[in-house]
């Protein structure tokens, strides 16, 4: 077959050095490993719940009842296993492909397959590979759409309609796929907000008149085909999703063709390149292999998974990929028994994160008493929480972070009435409408010293984490690039947070040393927060991840054995509160006085009793004297 468009060939790399390729190979931040382990846990119990719908008995080949005096009989594959086909990839720019006389459209024609048989082929697993190259067409390059239409049919037959007595439709299994993918690229926009120069190709710079991205045409070079080896017998208003988007059932027979099912899961997003006129030709490899129906099940849930994010918008799609990505090169790139050990320890540490945020709230919301407790500790959190929200919602960052940090937020504002006292000044309203809000300390936190401790704690405080807040900002504005001042400020406060944000565990400390004592401490919440640290730990050093993150994990741990120390060194005082507001003392007095009531009780029905008996003698010895002197 003369072929002048299409060449076997081997599978690589169009060259070109386009500003697109630039923005496909700069590194893109990595998520964090619990981020990656919970989305693999999310996507396991998806899969859970569309295999629940398989989990029955393989109903008998026989009819049922319909309930109007009929019959439902069931469908069955009608394929059986063993038959001989044939397969005919065609690529066309047509979405309904039409032009099967072009030969040039072939793609690949692979004669003789056998339904079902998972041993035959170059690998002896029933797979088999082509690779080819075609020529761009122009339309693709100016952001058309190519499409791959696979055939299967009877050994001998034609998929092409026209062919008479040569084509069967209802032993022809057809399905198309777009083979190009339209991505977003997006413009940077950030700056060194002193030279106004930046480090990023000038193509990809977002100006005045352009958008903060633009919609191109993408190509991944590789595709699998996987035609499912399965003879349940189904009926047609009973087959469950999402089986029943790719079972087609052959109008007038009890018959279905096999599913044909399209596999890129394993494609990359990053692996994608843009096509443009630096790419004349491209590359594609096609991989047929037979597959189970547990197999299809898990990439199915994929696929609805994607399906669902697609319902939120385009946003939403895009945050999905990323996630994928980062779930499909963990898998690729860990060991398997690691990974089962991953995924078993992010369930703990899951339990620990929910356990630590329970004890947290319940801690503020039974304190009597806040003696021992940095209240401007408290209020720094809220600052540092409204950092973040106001960090996150500057940058494009995934829905479910932006719901996350603002829950975290309102927890943090919540414990600031816990801590102070609020009141509402109506009579001095600020800009004479808004009611000025002010607040008291509580008795509990000014009549002991741990005011003037945590006064004094903060300004020790404060001559090392201004100058460090000091020398962070010169840096950041010197070797950094920012969308304008505004986010100059909010990237330069959260990168201090994040790097020296530990520094505001140190007051706590400082109020403990004072105090001799650590009883007035969450310890709970502490403990659930310190072993998902630990949890953290271990897999800082199995796990490739930034340095500083590493360092963050073990500064960490530093001031948690401070706080280990301290508990240790120091004494328990009985009349220090916990967090219920109780003491050891105020619990001993309570019992002494118990044991006292129930003591004094006694001796006081001994008295009653006594004189009862004694009031019951009286009459009796005077009705006898009085008989004597009768």
């Amino acid at each position: 077959m003369a072929d002048t468009q299409l060449a076997q060939g081997a599978n690589g790399d169009v060259a070109g050095d386009s500003p697109a390729n630039g923005a496909a190979q700069q590194e893109q931040p990595r998520p964090g490993m619990w981020a990656t382990v919970k989305s693999l846990m999310f996507r396991m119990l998806i899969i859970y719940m569309i295999s629940s719908f398989f989990r029955r008995g393989t109903p008998p080949a026989t009819n049922q009842s319909d309930g109007k005096g009929g019959t439902t009989p069931y469908a069955q594959n009608i394929y059986p296993k063993g038959t001989k086909m044939d397969m005919y990839i065609y690529l066309s720019e047509q979405e309904d492909f039409t032009d099967f006389k072009n030969e040039d459209a072939l793609f690949w024609v692979q004669k003789g397959l056998e339904y079902g048989d998972w041993t035959s082929g170059p690998n002896g697993d029933g797979s088999y590979i082509k690779e080819g190259k075609f020529q761009t067409p122009p339309n693709v390059i100016n952001n058309g759409s190519i499409y791959l239409h696979c055939y299967f049919v009877k050994e001998g037959k034609s998929p092409d309609p026209t062919d008479k007595g040569m084509h069967s439709k209802k032993f022809t299994v057809h399905r198309s796929k777009r083979l190009n993918k339209y991505k977003k690229r997006r413009y940077h926009k950030t700056t060194n907000l002193l030279t106004g120069e930046t480090d990023v190709h000038p193509d990809l710079i977002q100006t005045a008149n352009r958008s903060s991205y633009e919609i191109l045409n993408h190509w991944h070079p590789n595709l699998t085909i996987n035609l499912m080896d399965d003879h349940s017998p189904w009926m047609k208003s009973h087959v469950p999703q999402p089986l029943d988007e790719y079972l087609e059932f052959i109008p007038g027979l009890d018959k279905y063709q096999p599913i044909l099912y399209f596999n890129d899961y394993w494609n990359l997003n990053t692996d994608y390149m843009p096509i443009n006129e630096t790419t004349p030709e491209l590359n594609l490899t096609v991989t047929y292999s037979p597959i189970s129906l547990f197999k299809w099940q898990m990439y199915a849930a994929q696929g609805m998974r994607n399906k669902w994010y697609g319902m939120l918008g385009a946003d939403f799609i895009e945050e999905s990929d990323e996630d994928q990505d980062s779930l499909k090169t963990t898998v690729m790139e860990t060991n398997p028994y690691l990974l089962a050990l991953t995924v078993i320890i992010s369930i703990v540490h899951s339990v620990f994160e929910f356990l630590a945020f329970k004890n947290d709230i319940q801690f503020w919301k039974n304190r009597k008493s806040l003696e021992g407790l940095s209240v401007r500790s408290v209020f720094f959190n809220v600052f540092q929480s409204l950092v973040v929200v106001l960090y996150v919602l500057d940058n494009e960052t995934n829905f479910m972070v932006k719901v996350s940090v603002s829950i975290g937020l309102v927890i943090e504002m919540w414990k600031i009435t816990k801590v102070v006292t609020l009141k509402i000044d109506r009579e001095n309203p600020w800009f004479g409408v808004i009611p000025r809000v002010t607040y008291e300390d509580k008795s509990t936190y000014t009549a002991s010293n741990t005011k003037k401790y945590d006064m004094m704690a903060f300004k020790y405080l404060s001559w090392l984490l201004f100058p460090l807040l000091l020398g962070y900002a010169v840096y950041s504005l010197l070797y950094l690039e920012h969308k304008g001042w505004y986010s100059w400020v909010l990237n330069m406060v959260y990168g201090f947070l994040l790097t020296f944000g530990f520094i505001m565990m140190t007051p706590q400390l400082f109020i403990n040393y004072k105090m001799k004592s650590v009883a007035h401490l969450p310890w709970r919440m502490m403990t659930y927060k310190a072993l998902n640290t630990f949890i953290d730990d271990i897999f800082a050093f199995v796990i490739k991840m930034p340095t500083l993150y590493r360092i963050g994990c073990f500064r960490d741990d530093v001031v948690f054995f401070i706080f280990l120390y301290q508990r240790w060194i120091y004494p328990i005082d009985p009349t220090r509160l916990n967090e219920f507001g109780t003491s050891q003392e105020m619990l001993e007095q309570n019992g002494k006085v118990t044991a006292d009531q129930s003591e004094a009780g006694s001796e006081q029905a001994s008295i009653e009793q006594s004189n009862a008996e004694e009031t019951e003698e009286t009459p009796t010895e005077k009705s006898a004297t009085e008989k004597k002197n009768d």
